[in-house]
């Protein structure tokens, strides 16, 4: 294991930490939950000199909801308690569980879903169903805030917009209609524990007709990035939610995907899986959003 030297920062302050950004610049990293920023520090892989600890600054741990504002999810909100929050339990419960299923319990406690988006893996849990939610992300630097949605976010497998000098400050997600659904499938070839091999998330609302007044549909583990089935949602929207329209959505969802052979599953099993996952994920955010409707 290479020997790594850095400097611990730890500030007081969302702008203590953006100074500390600012001058460090290349060299630097922020420290959240730490789960997949240390191992790479231990195995050489990242080249950082300074790590700016977010555990101090006050309110990043933030998770609140609001029916008007909808669900926000700071910097340091971690994985489990995101996941046993009961708004997000009642209003996400794409989100819930995925935040529930994801790695081990360890990471879990340590993680947060912030820094499970900021490490742009195309295999990010919390990714598909966040962009299910057409969720956005409050960044900042010391010149002020903006407003980024998520599905901008990524660039790459391990890229994204964001530049040194600046911080995620939080994740806003729009609050769901009532008669509305939501549901995360993800599943490995290897183990419960391990990295998905294929995710799919669904959000469905239904007008007073029964009719789909909004799909979205998200894949994970599948593309160079997480990402928008959008054939298949434009397929769904305005129509009755039948059974053969959710299989054909279904199998655009597969078109949608770019999967690759890796250690974790070939290329096309990863293919069949969306296709039985994204039937799956439909179908339960179509029956949650009728039961929505009933109440």
């Amino acid at each position: 294991m290479p020997a790594v030297r850095f400097e611990v920062h730890q500030p007081t302050s969302l702008e203590q930490a953006l100074d500390l950004l600012s001058t460090h610049r290349s060299s630097v990293r922020v420290l959240a939950g730490g789960t997949d920023l240390v191992p790479k520090l231990r195995a050489g892989v990242l080249d950082v000199q300074h790590l700016v600890s977010l555990a101090r600054v006050p309110g990043l741990n933030r998770i609140s909801f609001e029916e008007d504002d909808g669900l926000v999810i700071g910097a340091g909100a971690r994985l489990s308690d995101v996941a046993r929050h009961p708004a997000v339990q009642e209003y996400y419960p794409a989100l819930a569980h995925a935040c529930a299923v994801m790695a081990t319990p360890q990471v879990r406690n340590m993680g947060t879903v912030v820094g499970n988006l900021a490490n742009a893996a195309p295999s990010a849990d919390t990714a598909a169903p966040l962009l299910a939610y057409d969720a956005s992300l409050v960044i900042v630097e010391r010149g002020g805030r903006r407003q980024l949605k998520l599905r901008e976010f990524w660039t790459g497998p391990g890229l994204h917009v964001l530049e040194p000098w600046e911080i995620i400050e939080a994740i806003r997600v729009p609050s769901p209609p009532r008669r509305a659904g939501s549901c995360y499938q993800r599943i490995s070839a290897r183990s419960k524990t391990d990295i998905a091999a294929v995710g799919v998330a669904a959000f469905l609302a239904l007008d007073l007709e029964g009719k789909i007044l909004k799909a979205r549909l998200a894949l994970a583990a599948v593309a160079p990035t997480p990402l928008r089935a959008e054939e298949a949602e434009a397929m769904l929207e305005g129509q009755l939610p039948e059974e053969d329209l959710l299989l054909r959505a279904a199998a655009a969802c597969v078109r949608a995907s770019r999967p690759i052979d890796d250690l974790r599953a070939s290329a096309a099993w990863r293919r069949k899986m969306v296709q039985v996952l994204a039937q799956r994920a439909i179908q339960e955010s179509y029956r949650q959003a009728k039961q929505g409707g009933e109440r």
